[in-house]
């Protein structure tokens, strides 16, 4: 590394760690050598203070050091190394929220000597120090934008260290493997046996393999946790797209009006279903239209449909089937679908029958938005449908798609070594490069092996601040 760029690694870092807007409180952050120096450079305490305790709140002013100027009543806290978020010295001072008061104590700490913090490098800081593995920062981001009470739990397992509990003793069956093979590599003369190859083979399918595919396993399951659901809610024109929404959200998020074609745009709110973090997606009526927003949104429909994990087929069931609704489930019915009959608080008994009789190969699910009726058993159907389950589980500990990718990795690896293992002649050397092959792409989960560009990419996602 060249001496600017670590300097530049190495600088004390600053951000305001808080939403800017109207609030109770704002806080901004320092991690660095500089943290102390900062802090008696621009607090004044209420109260003379002769050394600064670690991990101990003073109130006080902030003030412009070379105005004199007072610019927020505050408390702060210094929190000295080792024992800190980033395991360096850190200043967090906790002022009035506000974009001009905070922003005015930021630029007197870079004043100071502080550089603006990159986006999550409070978090990458705490990953270089050892603090955290990598798998660990990583669920620091899920924990944050956690969407359901089941992914918020598989998130903070992730950060208490739940994936690389699983995965150390993988590591170790690897480097136990590769330690035998190894003496077979180093000392050829002496012909020393691989316990039996067959031997090695089976521990490793029993002690590396087994596990890791069901972490591979367990990827799809937490991903819908993680990332959940797109259901698109897809019918001809007043059909209660739009009211369905609404009951699922519990509030009157989209305009309904007897009026078909009211919805011309896609409307788009995160609800849980079953602890599953769904994205519905209310969409244009699909029906042939001259009016040329209309058809912008029926093509947005469209493109939205193509996406989806699930598709809601609605129609009307007040009135009886009709051309067009047959035309539009040709489009989805090769898709994952629920048809769902709507409007059963105003219709016959004749009618329904119809639907059911036109519909007879699907199970259909009969429900009133208007009246609530009925969005239970659509609620688990949805979830049947996605999950293939009757209960609401989910995975202890699951995968994000880059672990995922760096196991499938190892796997392949320690396939090659378990072939080469069964190979009536057997090389060592080849045996010994798949293991060391499989070693690193663990080590990529954890960090223990990454790349600069790596780190930085997963740490851009991060906000500032954090």
């Amino acid at each position: 590394m060249k001496p600017a760029e670590l300097e530049y690694a190495e600088a004390t870092i600053a951000a305001i760690a808080t939403p800017v807007g109207p609030g109770a409180i704002g806080v901004i952050k320092v991690s660095g050598n500089l943290s102390e120096r900062i802090l008696k450079r621009l607090f004044e305490p209420k109260r003379p203070v002769e050394e600064f305790q670690s991990h101990r709140l003073y109130y006080g002013f902030i003030k412009d050091p070379e105005s004199g100027e007072l610019i927020d009543e505050v408390l702060v806290t210094l929190m000295r190394k080792p024992h800190t978020y980033t395991r360096e010295d850190v200043l967090e001072i906790y002022g009035h929220s506000g974009y001009l008061v905070l922003t005015k104590i930021l630029e007197l700490v870079l004043r100071e000597g502080a550089r603006l913090a990159e986006p999550g490098e409070f978090t990458k800081r705490a990953f270089l120090n050892g603090r955290i593995d990598l798998s660990q920062a990583e669920a620091l981001l899920d924990l944050i934008n956690a969407r359901s009470e089941k992914g918020l739990r598989l998130a903070l397992n992730q950060l208490r260290g739940a994936l690389a509990q699983e995965i150390i003793p993988v590591k170790e069956a690897l480097l136990s493997a590769l330690a035998v093979v190894e003496v077979a590599v180093d000392f050829p003369e002496e012909d020393v046996e691989l316990l039996s190859h067959y031997e090695l083979a089976e521990q490793l399918e029993k002690e590396v393999l087994s596990p890791l595919q069901r972490l591979l396993t367990n990827y799809q399951s937490g991903r819908l946790y993680r990332e959940g659901i797109a259901v698109v809610i897809a019918g001809r024109p007043n059909v209660g797209k739009s009211s369905l929404l609404n009951a699922l959200l519990l509030e009157e998020r989209a305009i309904v009006t007897p009026i078909p074609g009211t919805t011309r745009d896609i409307i788009e709110e995160f609800a849980n279903i079953r602890g599953l973090p769904v994205r519905l997606i209310d969409t244009a009526g699909l029906r042939e239209t001259e009016d040329l927003v209309e058809e912008i949104g029926v093509q947005r429909a469209k493109e939205k449909m193509a996406e989806a994990d699930v598709i809601i087929f609605m129609v009307d069931g007040s009135q009886e089937p009709q051309e067009e609704d047959f035309r539009l489930y040709q489009e989805i019915k090769d898709r994952p679908h629920l048809v769902v009959v709507n409007k059963i608080d105003i219709a016959s008994e004749e009618t329904l029958t119809l639907w059911k009789k036109a519909f007879a190969q699907e199970k259909c699910i009969f429900i009133s938005a208007k009246k609530r009726e009925g969005l239970e058993a659509l609620a688990e159907n949805i979830f049947s449908l996605v999950t293939g389950e009757r209960v609401e589980s989910a995975p202890r500990v699951a995968p994000n798609l880059r672990q995922k990718v760096a196991l499938e990795k190892t796997k392949e690896a320690v396939e090659r070594a378990i072939a080469n293992l069964r190979q009536p002649v057997v090389y060592p050397e080849l045996v010994a490069v798949d293991i060391r092959d499989a070693l690193h792409s663990l080590g990529e989960i954890t960090g223990e092996s990454t790349t600069e560009d790596l780190l930085d990419r997963i740490f851009s996602n991060f906000c500032l601040g954090k």
